[in-house]
C-alpha cells in the first residue's frame, strides 16, 4: 500500500495574517473545486465507510459519474476524528489515482486499516468528523542547512515531507501546525515520525514541501 499514516493535534497559537491570505489565493489557483464538489467528496468519503460497516466489502463507484475536476489524479489523505479526537488518517502524496478513486480508498483504509486504532464501529459513526486533505504536487526545497530550511517555512501553509536514506519517510499534513508553536517544532516533530531524533540532521536529508486543500 502506498500511503502514509498521519497525525494532527491541538491548534497552533498564531499563524501570520499574511500567510492566511497568501495560503487563500493559491489554495484558489490550485484546488479550484467548488463548495458543491467539496461536498460531494465528504459525502464519497461517509458512503464508503457506511457501506463496508453494512456489507463488508469495498463501496462501489462509478468515477463516470462525475466531473472532470474529481476525476484529477490527487494525492488524498482521509481524517478521522471522533469527540476531537484522532480515529485514524491515512492517505497518499502519489497522484496515481482520480480523485473520488482515492477519496474512497483512502476513508476506507482510516476507518478500517490504522494500525494505531481498532477498525471504526457502527456505533462511532453518528459522531464521526470525517476531514478530507486533497495535496498538491510536492517541490523539492534548497536549503544550506537547518536553519536556513527553518526560515523557509511557512506556518499553515506547508506540508513537508522527509527522506533519509532508503527507508526513512515521513510526512506531516498543513494541519498538523495546529499542534505546535513555530517551524522548529513543526519540523522536530517530522524528524521523530520518521524514527529519528528531534536534533538530527544531515547533509543527505531530502525535503520536499506541498499545499494541501482541507475540507471537512
Amino acid at each position: 500500500m502506498n500511503g502514509f499514516v498521519s497525525s494532527d493535534g491541538a491548534r497552533m497559537s498564531i499563524v501570520q495574517d499574511d500567510n492566511a491570505a497568501q495560503g487563500h489565493t493559491e489554495e484558489l489557483a490550485e484546488f479550484p473545486f467548488s463548495a458543491e464538489q467539496r461536498q460531494s467528496l465528504l459525502a464519497l468519503a461517509e458512503a464508503s465507510i457506511k457501506h463496508h460497516l453494512c456489507f463488508g466489502r469495498a463501496h462501489p463507484l462509478e468515477p463516470g459519474d462525475y466531473p472532470s475536476d474529481l476525476l484529477q489524479h490527487r494525492g488524498v489523505f482521509v481524517t478521522l476524528n471522533l469527540e476531537e479526537k484522532l480515529r485514524g488518517c491515512i492517505g497518499t502524496l502519489e497522484a496515481v489515482r482520480p480523485l473520488v478513486c482515492n477519496v474512497v480508498r483512502y476513508a476506507f483504509l482510516a476507518a478500517f486499516s490504522d494500525p494505531r486504532f481498532p477498525e471504526l464501529t457502527a456505533a462511532e459513526l453518528p459522531d464521526l468528523e470525517i476531514q478530507i486533505s486533497i495535496v498538491g504536487r510536492p517541490q523539492s526545497m534548497q536549503f544550506v542547512c537547518e536553519k536556513d530550511l527553518l526560515a523557509q517555512l511557512r506556518p499553515g501553509l506547508d506540508g513537508l515531507l522527509l527522506e533519509e536514506g532508503a527507508y526513512c519517510r515521513a510526512t506531516l499534513l498543513p494541519s498538523a501546525w495546529r499542534s505546535v508553536q513555530d517551524q522548529r517544532q513543526f519540523f522536530n516533530l517530522l524528524k521523530r515520525k520518521a524514527g529519528l531524533p528531534a536534533d538530527y540532521w544531515s547533509e543527505s536529508l531530502r525535503i520536499q514541501r506541498y499545499r494541501a486543500c482541507c475540507i471537512s
